[in-house]
């Protein structure tokens, strides 16, 4: 009789240990469910500028660090310990954006815009509502000025954040092009200035004129060309009543302020930093393609594909003082 009760009992303990665990491996499949459910939202809100500001933005670091004394202080650069903060500067690079994102994206007006065009972000396919991506916007603002105290870029974030709320919270990329582009060219001093702080290390700082210079010139190249972007996206700009390039002055004219430009930054970059026959060549073939998509290749599609290649033309840029120290050393 005992030992009958006892396999019973032991019959009964395994039941609920078989319960247990199925319990708590449900409860862990559900969280991993869940966890991987939020990281692809949040891989969501950022997805359209991965090719357009994260990884640029990464190579002008990368790529400025290792020109060393064309830019900075440091006379012979590092170039392992370089290329081993690539994923730093990336990271930087990402969780400045990723809080100006969601800031863009949960407006009204914007919801609208995506519901037409980019029906997969999280907004529009109700992956979250209005007010948890708000939520989300204050709990990783606090986490990128966290991560630039540590890691570097932290003057640069505060002026990014200063940036977003004037875009985002003050309609400033919708009532002015002239204002729009403008607060653009400021961001992109501030991804390039803070990814090339990032990646040439704490100890090295810019080096005076040229390196201010060669800023202040990228932003002028973006003030004068970035609306190249709003050629493809005019239908959802109009229907939330933003004044771009195109809206304002015409699809047409708006080409040739962008087709201009280019000619001209495609020469004079190249001569700023003066480099060889071969680089000039191949700035200047880059920006010639690109004006000659702008100007006739017109269809939405044609567009977004012209956008691609004005950042690898602005990637080509970001090359040259690399190119020119290199010149120089032979």
């Amino acid at each position: 009789m005992r030992h009958l009760n006892a396999i019973c009992d032991g019959i009964i303990l395994k039941n609920r240990i078989e319960k247990l665990t199925s319990f708590t491996e449900t409860q862990d499949l559900r969280f991993t469910q869940r966890l991987s459910y939020h990281m692809y939202t949040i891989w969501l809100f950022t997805y359209s500028d991965l090719k357009t500001i994260v990884a640029p933005k990464t190579a002008f670091g990368i790529l400025s660090a290792l020109s060393g004394p064309a830019l900075t202080t440091n006379s012979s650069p590092n170039i392992l310990s370089i290329w081993r903060r690539i994923f730093i500067v990336a990271f930087w690079t990402w969780i400045n954006l990723l809080p100006f994102n969601i800031d863009n994206q949960r407006q009204p007006k914007a919801i609208q815009e995506d519901s037409v065009n980019k029906s997969w972000r999280p907004l529009p396919s109700k992956r979250l509502n209005g007010a948890q991506a708000r939520s989300l916007m204050l709990t990783i603002y606090p986490l990128a000025l966290i991560s630039s105290l540590y890691i570097g870029g932290t003057m640069q974030c505060i002026v990014l954040m200063i940036l977003g709320y004037w875009y985002n919270d003050h309609a400033g990329a919708d009532r002015s092009c002239i204002v729009r582009n403008f607060i653009n060219a400021c961001g992109f001093l501030c991804y390039t200035s803070g990814t090339l702080e990032i990646a040439s290390g704490p100890a090295t700082i810019l080096s005076k004129p040229v390196a201010y210079q060669w800023l202040l010139t990228i932003g002028a190249v973006v003030f004068t060309t970035i609306h190249s972007q709003d050629l493809y996206d005019q239908a959802g700009d109009s229907l939330r009543e933003r004044w771009t390039v195109p809206l304002v002055i015409g699809d047409s004219a708006a080409r040739w302020t962008v087709a201009v430009p280019i000619a001209f930054w495609s020469c004079f970059c190249p001569i700023f930093w003066r480099v060889g026959f071969g680089p000039q060549m191949v700035t200047i073939s880059l920006g010639a393609g690109i004006i000659y998509r702008v100007l006739w290749k017109r269809s939405v599609r044609d567009d977004k594909r012209t956008f691609r290649f004005y950042n690898a033309w602005i990637v080509a840029l970001y090359l040259l003082p690399l190119i020119s120290i290199l010149g120089r050393s032979r």
